[in-house]
């Protein structure tokens, strides 16, 4: 991971630092989006303190390599912006239940039109239910209740 890390630095004419490719190697190896402790606990015992991650992040945000996936719990989640594209991220689905986060890459969603005057930054879909596992457990239980 540390060479894929190091080649999304490149492309972006960034400095190979420690904490850069620290944060980068935490969202390459995530199946899901994670918050700022999320990323530090991934890293481990070498994690960079609270203020550098964040700084990080920032600064890996507005290159584009790194994005804001949503908003939970008063906690940014981040993931690598390269399943999606400029204006439109792909959608987000959190079970209520186990709570796992899962992104859904394989999910299109069409930009939404906006009244006359308003302008699209960015567009966020968060999706919450309840996924298949858990969907399954549930029935299991309800039969064996029966």
């Amino acid at each position: 991971m540390k060479n894929k890390a190091i080649e999304l630095l490149n492309s972006v004419s960034l400095r190979r630092t420690g904490p850069r490719l620290a944060i980068l190697e935490a969202l390459l190896n995530a199946d899901a989006p994670l918050t700022q402790d999320q990323i530090a606990d991934a890293i481990g015992d070498s994690a960079p303190n609270k203020t550098t991650i964040y700084r990080t992040l920032t600064h890996l945000v507005e290159t584009g390599l790194v994005h804001e996936a949503f908003l939970e719990n008063r906690s940014q989640h981040y993931e690598l912006a390269h399943h999606c594209g400029k204006q439109c991220c792909h959608p987000h689905f959190t079970c209520r239940q186990c709570e796992q986060t899962h992104c859904l890459t394989g999910v299109s969603t069409p930009l939404v039109e906006l009244p006359k005057g308003f302008s699209i930054q960015r567009q966020q879909i968060h999706i919450d239910g309840v996924c298949p596992d858990c969907r399954t457990r549930n029935k299991t239980k309800e039969i064996g209740q029966i």
